[in-house]
């Protein structure tokens, strides 16, 4: 069977890209050109992934809503459940290979820094939406199912705060190594201005048809 008789481009772009951070960070142990500090090149690059993961799965209903283009609406819930599979797995490099299961230090260090305590609420909050994330949730849950989901923004939010805050350098002030976290929360903010209900009515009653057929009348001077 032809693959993509099965499967979208789309569709193989999102799984290729959501497993690529694995396989690299696979292709560099085993050809031994890993980071000299490899605990926290496996934090920092499985918490990336995940905020950017994230991140694509909020680009979806702006581009449906711009472009008319149903399809990111359907790959909305890969995306997110991708997010929260390397959301899983930072935590456990965490937690694990980091402190050792040793709770009360990991508790203490959470009460230390600011910043893995709003690591901790984003990820406690992704749960629940991982776990009705799937249609049965949305039949049980009704309007509520709408409602827990749109939290999904303030989540955003937090993760790349949370970003932002473990990085050398203050966002705040535009200084140090803040510019990853910059662009996430510039993406962000623009995803937001986009949910604004005269900004979301304005890109749905704008149609690209419209726009071609406005040009084809009024050509550009040469």
């Amino acid at each position: 069977m032809n693959l993509f008789s099965r499967y979208t481009p789309l569709q193989i772009s999102i799984h290729l890209y959501a497993w690529s951070a694995i396989i690299w960070i696979l292709f560099e142990i085993f050809t031994d050109s890993f980071s000299i500090n490899p605990i926290q090149e496996l934090e920092q690059r499985t918490g990336r992934h995940a905020i950017t993961l994230l991140v694509l799965s909020l680009i979806c209903t702006p581009l449906h809503t711009i472009f008319k283009w149903n399809e990111p609406l359907k790959r909305r819930r890969t995306l997110g459940l991708y997010a929260f599979m390397y959301a899983v797995i930072h935590v456990l490099i965490f937690v694990n290979f980091d402190y050792g299961l040793a709770w009360s230090l990991i508790v203490q260090t959470v009460f230390e820094k600011p910043y893995i305590v709003v690591g901790v609420i984003t990820f406690l909050l992704l749960i629940p939406l991982a776990i009705t994330s799937f249609d049965i949730w949305k039949i049980r849950l009704g309007k509520n199912w709408k409602r827990l989901h749109k939290t999904i923004y303030f989540i955003a939010s937090l993760a790349v705060l949370h970003y932002a805050w473990s990085k050398k350098g203050d966002i705040f002030t535009l200084s140090g190594d803040i510019q990853r976290p910059l662009i996430y929360g510039l993406i962000l903010a623009l995803f937001l201005i986009i949910r604004i209900p005269a900004v979301k009515k304005f890109f749905a009653s704008f149609s690209i048809e419209r726009l071609f057929r406005f040009q084809k009348k009024n050509p550009t001077a040469d």
